[in-house]
């Protein structure tokens, strides 16, 4: 069963009177538990994709559906509500919050959801344990690594066990090692979780975790 279905889908931006086009009539299916890699050069319109299917943007033209949600009917709120249950973001800078510990940042989302204080500590405590940093919640960002910071960043994506994971180049910003260790987190998230995860990136080590690798080439996919 597919969990992301993408229909003709359009993007373009506007610079003064000029039009941009970024995709062009983009159609894919993404199966439950998949490991999707998106590569291709600057410019040709990862990022976007990425950030469509994530509900963060809207296309121009067609339709996208996740998990049963087709999300490009929804409304700002409606969205803000739906991305915060279904999508765990992974970003290259991490974007955590330099003032919160490692377990408040991981915590931060769960803020948004109804549930209780102990349920989330647990969450999150979970989250933790299972990037391997559990010994270090009390941590701020700048006490850690790059890879450490990173790890962080995923336990805070999988703490409110979204539906699918999106990766923006998740190991652009890393060392080898801290990359191999990241490399081989998604890879478990998706073998023993089933989470689905598509991971936009230029990095061959992490083309060679993703089951099927797409290649976008001015914004048509190859």
């Amino acid at each position: 069963m597919a969990i992301i279905e993408i229909k003709d889908v359009s993007k373009s931006y506007h610079r003064d009177s000029l039009r941009i086009p970024v995709l062009e009539n983009i159609t894919l299916s993404v199966p439950d538990g998949e490991f999707l890699g998106l590569m291709g050069p600057s410019g040709s319109g990862k990022t976007t994709l990425l950030n469509l299917i994530a509900g963060i943007d809207k296309p121009d033209a067609g339709t996208i559906t996740v998990a049963g949600d087709e999300v490009t009917r929804l409304s700002e709120s409606q969205l803000a509500d739906w991305r915060s249950r279904h999508v765990g973001f992974i970003f290259q800078f991490y974007n955590l919050m330099p003032v919160l510990t490692a377990f408040e940042n991981v915590e931060l989302p769960l803020l948004l959801l109804k549930m209780s204080k102990k349920q989330r500590q647990e969450q999150v405590k979970t989250a933790l344990s299972l990037v391997g940093l559990a010994e270090r919640m009390n941590h701020y960002p700048r006490q850690l690594s790059g890879g450490q910071e990173q790890r962080v960043a995923i336990a805070r994506a999988i703490a409110s066990d979204p539906t699918i994971l999106v990766a923006d180049e998740p190991t652009g910003d890393l060392d080898k090692q801290s990359a191999t260790e990241i490399l081989e987190l998604l890879d478990r998230l998706n073998k023993e979780f089933k989470k689905t995860i598509v991971m936009v990136t230029h990095d061959q080590r992490a083309v060679e975790k993703a089951h099927v690798v797409m290649h976008l080439e001015k914004g048509e996919l190859q």
